[in-house]
């Protein structure tokens, strides 16, 4: 189930401000706007109650009539408007809103040459600045007759809540309302995670639950080694497992590692050796420490794994377990080029083994995509071939029409579960899904897949030659990609698996 998200809903509360844009006139408040006027201004006289539904007809029944007496009263107000007085209210309305708008700068925005104003003193605006202009009937309800020319600021306008008045001059950057509102959010998650995982027995499928919309960092080593089945639920069990599993890998090394010289294993080897400087990110992989360390873990497997051995893309695999177990030991924000040369031998000894153990967990799921033939990856390319023909079919004929095969993109997205295709913490965050998932690796990465296809889809038809699509296709711009692209991927691929999962007929020609 996919996990609901909050959605903004905007400014609530703000009330339609009927005749905004041509209010009717009114004598009464726009007597003051006529050059010579006989009569006296009146002040508004409290009506008297109406007791009877007939007395409030015939006292009411010409409000809003529109006949040629109206007419002619805006034709009077259009050519009696006296420009000068009407150019003055403008004026101040506009520094009464440059004024409430300098309360909410920060200082620091100010120029070298430019000192803060009092507030009694706003300055003038540029008579360009339209940004919030009120009527004129508004302003003069406010102002005695004959007081146009006096610089006293206009009061707030009635016609709108507090809290759009708000929302038009003092409101945060949205930057910082966002940053504010997720740290709580990310702040309240992390709560629940370690409330989970502090008790006696953690409850795996709540944990696969509250894992699927992503992991904070601070607990996602531990959360990865629980929904991979690396550690029990039973805490009291986690650390003689620990040992345990720790002291069997390195058994493994000290029984096979030196075989990687012999005539039968040592093409193996040398595939590893060379494979390893190809991966990514190359500032932390090309450090020797972690050279080594991959080169154990990758030769260990494919010797304990007769069945397919060491196949190019299993490579890759290992780096996420290996970056967010090694992120337990280092305080870095980025950890693509963190030194590890400062992690303690003990910690380095712990990572290597908790990544090998969780990666083979990994692999045993999708193992027939590494054996000879790797018809595991066949077959998922065409079954994301027929679905995409389902899901969008303009894009699926205009890839045939140019002769453009799903094998020749798609292969690489199986074979390196989109890690060549995304940047390191987009991998991280679609792991985090991946393993909250049943058989995520193996059945749901395919809606991912084909979910991330038809996101290209203005750019695929855009382009118009068989040569260009493939580049396109092989060199996604995903380079600026974050959390928020990754769950919307995410949500479209599980929007896709509610609809074809139980119906495979449905991606079927």
């Amino acid at each position: 189930m996919v996990p609901e998200e909050n959605f903004s809903t905007g400014v609530s509360g703000i009330q339609h401000v009927y005749g905004a844009q041509h209010p009717p006139f009114d004598p009464l408040l726009h007597g003051t706007l006529l050059k010579a006027t006989p009569k006296v201004p009146t002040t508004p006289v409290k009506a008297k109650r109406v007791s009877t539904f007939q007395e409030f007809e015939s006292n009411t029944s010409d409000a809003w009539d529109a006949g040629e007496d109206d007419d002619e009263l805006l034709a009077m107000a259009a050519e009696s408007l006296n420009t000068a007085v009407v150019m003055e209210t403008a004026n101040r309305v506009l520094r009464n809103h440059s004024q409430r708008q300098g309360c909410h700068e920060p200082q620091g925005a100010l120029g070298p040459e430019q000192k803060p104003k009092p507030s009694v003193e706003p300055a003038l605006v540029p008579s360009g600045d339209l940004r919030l202009v009120k009527s004129v009937s508004e302003s003069h309800t406010s102002c005695p007759a004959g007081s146009a020319s006096d610089a006293v600021p206009l009061q707030r306008s009635q016609s709108l809540p507090h809290s759009a008045t708000v929302a038009l001059g003092g409101v945060p950057e949205p930057g910082t309302l966002s940053s504010s509102a997720l740290s709580e959010r990310e702040a309240s998650r992390l709560d629940k995670f370690k409330q989970l995982l502090a008790g006696p027995n953690t409850d795996l499928e709540e944990l696969r639950k509250l894992s699927w919309s992503g992991i904070p960092k601070p607990v996602r080593a531990i959360t990865w080694k629980l929904l991979s089945g690396y550690l029990p639920a039973n805490v009291d069990r986690r650390p003689a497992t620990l040992q345990r599993k720790q002291k069997e890998y390195f058994a493994f090394i000290d029984h096979y590692y030196d075989s990687r010289t012999d005539e039968v294993h040592q093409d193996t080897y040398r595939q590893i050796h060379i494979d390893i400087p190809r991966m990514s990110p190359e500032a932390l992989i090309l450090q020797p420490k972690v050279t080594e360390i991959f080169e154990r873990i990758l030769f260990i497997w494919a010797i304990r794994h007769p069945a397919s051995g060491y196949v190019q893309g299993i490579n890759d695999l290992v780096t996420p377990f290996f970056v967010v177990f090694i992120c337990e030991y280092i305080d870095e924000e980025d950890v693509d080029a963190a030194d590890v040369s400062c992690v303690p031998a003990d910690a380095l000894r712990n990572v290597e083994a908790d990544t090998y153990w969780c990666m083979s967990r990994l692999l045993d799921g999708i193992q027939d995509n590494y054996t000879f033939a790797q018809p595991g990856i066949q077959m998922k390319v065409k079954i994301l071939e027929e679905l995409v023909s389902r899901i969008d079919g303009q894009v699926h004929r205009h890839l045939d029409q140019h002769e453009v095969r799903y094998l020749q993109f798609a292969f690489r997205w199986m074979n390196n579960l989109l890690m060549r295709e995304v940047p390191l913490r987009c991998t991280i965050r679609l792991w985090d899904t991946y393993q909250s998932e049943p058989e995520g690796f193996a059945h749901f990465h395919l809606y991912v897949c084909a979910a991330f296809l038809v996101r290209w889809r203005k750019e695929i038809l855009g382009e118009r030659d068989f040569q260009e699509l493939l580049l396109f296709l092989q060199n996604l711009p995903t380079a600026h990609w974050g959390d928020e692209d990754v769950s919307l991927l995410l949500a479209e691929a599980y929007r896709l698996k509610f609809v074809f999962a139980d119906a495979p007929n449905h991606y079927k020609k």
